[in-house]
């Protein structure tokens, strides 16, 4: 199973959003967001604006387990 980690840290005077994939690459935001709902949504919404990204990683997870 794969897993992302979306997560809210403090930035200025709001909280910048991060999508961390699997192997340590990160994805933060620019933008600052008024609270750590509203970041942990954009970051999910990042998610869902990369389906290639998400792709490209399926299609190297199953080369390595051997199921593709």
């Amino acid at each position: 199973m794969t897993a992302l980690t979306l997560s809210a840290t403090p930035k200025g005077n709001g909280y910048q959003a991060t999508v961390t994939l699997p192997g340590g690459v990160s994805i933060s935001s620019a933008e600052t967001y008024p609270s750590v709902a509203e970041a942990i949504t954009a970051a999910a919404l990042k998610v869902l604006e990369m389906p290639e990204r998400l792709e490209a990683f399926d299609s190297s997870q199953s080369i390595l387990s051997g199921d593709g």
